[in-house]
């Protein structure tokens, strides 16, 4: 089995660009228009959204922009990146204003999450 894509929701084209292309590196692979018909047929939401795609040879994120920006609260879905250089990829993190968390475990270790600029939550191993 193969994974294909994750598909979340960001409240802009700018943020999305910042976190999916400038912080994980991902190419934008062009956008399209999801009709407000063909929304309502699969995900049962009568809007139209736009979709963007951010790709490399081993993940692709779709991303559907809702600028009526959805609340994300109290939530445990969440994505599970591991990263080259994890000290690294923290830090730009850091860097780019996004909030690290780590979380202590009984063996001494950490578990870190991460969120984009809309709320959905990655965890970085």
């Amino acid at each position: 089995m193969i994974l294909k894509h994750v598909a979340l929701f960001c409240s802009s084209e700018e943020k999305s660009d910042k976190f999916y292309e400038e912080l994980l590196n991902l190419k934008k692979k062009g956008s399209k228009i999801l009709s407000s018909e063909l929304s309502k047929q699969i995900f049962n939401l009568d809007s139209e959204y736009k979709m963007i795609n951010y790709i490399d040879n081993d993940i692709q994120f779709e991303i559907f922009i809702n600028p009526e920006k959805r609340v994300f609260e109290n939530k445990i879905e969440h994505i599970c990146l591991k990263v080259d250089n994890f000290d690294a990829f923290i830090e730009k993190c850091r860097a780019s204003g996004i909030k690290v968390k780590q979380i202590p475990k009984a063996d001494s270790s950490l578990i870190t999450f991460i969120s984009d600029y809309d709320g959905n939550l990655f965890e970085i191993k």
